[in-house]
């Protein structure tokens, strides 16, 4: 009889079984941790393309202007350095200036011209200082520097043709930067902007649209305060 008690002992259950609510609760965590397996691959490269930095070279062709002395003149006479330091686009002073890559750069002072003597690169504009938005239609055409024609993105300038211009390509910033150094890295570094302006003035890309259309549409989300960069709000990229 002992031994029977023993036997029964020894086989009886040391813990008692979970509550099914338990393991409901398990399961739907572990399905949870799954789903978020399965999900977050397709979220890493939304997030790396609006955290990219686009990179492009910037040997030319340059868009430049002529003032007195000065036949190659970038930004229109207004010192590159300023519109990181001062935020502001500042004319530079002509007897303050380096040439730089077969162009002419003003400052306004001397710890400016300094500061771009030492790096250049960083304060250049991109794409040759002609329009970013024209880029966008690998068209290198116009350019601007002036008061509301220049944007820093991401610690680059970027200057554009008219203040229209810049409002055509910040409604849509992330795309529209995608675009324009795609088009001057695969056709129009180092290339004369006369022939590729000619060839794309008759072969558009298919993205294309006119001044009219992109201002009609501009115009409406204006009047309905959609515009991802409202009239005197930040910009949609953030400089840094």
């Amino acid at each position: 009889m002992t031994s029977t008690w023993l036997r029964s002992a020894a086989w009886r259950p040391v813990f008692s079984p979970l509550p099914s609510t338990l393991i409901r609760q398990v399961l739907v965590l572990l399905l949870v941790l799954l789903l978020v397996l399965l999900i977050a691959p397709s979220f890493a490269p939304m997030t790396a393309a609006l955290a990219q930095t686009y990179t492009s070279p910037n040997d030319g062709p340059f868009r430049t202007t002529r003032d007195g002395a000065d036949s190659r003149l970038m930004l229109e006479g207004h010192d590159p350095v300023a519109y990181f330091t001062k935020n502001s686009a500042v004319r530079g002073d002509p007897a303050i200036s380096l040439e730089h890559k077969g162009v002419v750069f003003r400052f306004v002072d001397e710890a400016n011209r300094v500061r771009f003597y030492k790096s250049p690169e960083q304060y250049m504009p991109q794409f040759g200082g002609y329009c970013s938005n024209g880029i966008n239609y690998a068209i290198a055409g116009g350019g601007g520097g002036g008061p509301n024609t220049w944007r820093i993105y991401r610690g680059k300038l970027y200057v554009f043709g008219g203040r229209s211009a810049r409002d055509h390509f910040e409604m849509d910033t992330e795309r529209n930067i995608a675009l324009a150094h795609k088009y001057w890295n695969e056709e129009l570094a180092g290339v004369d902007a006369s022939v590729s302006r000619a060839r794309r003035m008759s072969d558009r890309v298919p993205h294309y649209r006119s001044d009219w259309s992109l201002q009609q549409e501009y115009d409406t989300k204006l009047a309905e305060k959609t515009l991802p960069v409202m009239p005197g709000a930040e910009q949609v990229v953030p400089a840094r």
